[in-house]
């Protein structure tokens, strides 16, 4: 299974999805929704790494920056459908 892999907080446009959860990256958060099992086997291991790599990545980044107490969160900007 190749990993995947986002920069959190730097910018607007990665996703990605592991079974059925699903990791979006923002500049002011990286929210995590769904779910996902992990198997006790190689693969279940695979996603379990997986995930790990995801929130370690999540925390040095959050641990080398200069934290506000609390951040304002940017509401989602909806844009029209281009295929509509």
């Amino acid at each position: 299974m190749p990993k995947k892999i986002i920069s959190p907080f730097k910018n607007e446009s990665e996703c990605l999805q592991i079974g059925s959860l699903t990791v979006e990256n923002r500049v002011d958060r990286v929210s995590i929704f769904g779910s996902v099992d992990i198997t006790r086997d190689k693969e279940g291991l695979a996603v379990a790494r997986e995930l790990k790599s995801i929130v370690d990545l999540t925390l040095a980044e959050l641990e080398g920056a200069d934290l506000p107490d609390k951040v304002e969160l940017k509401p989602v900007k909806i844009v029209k459908n281009p295929f509509d």
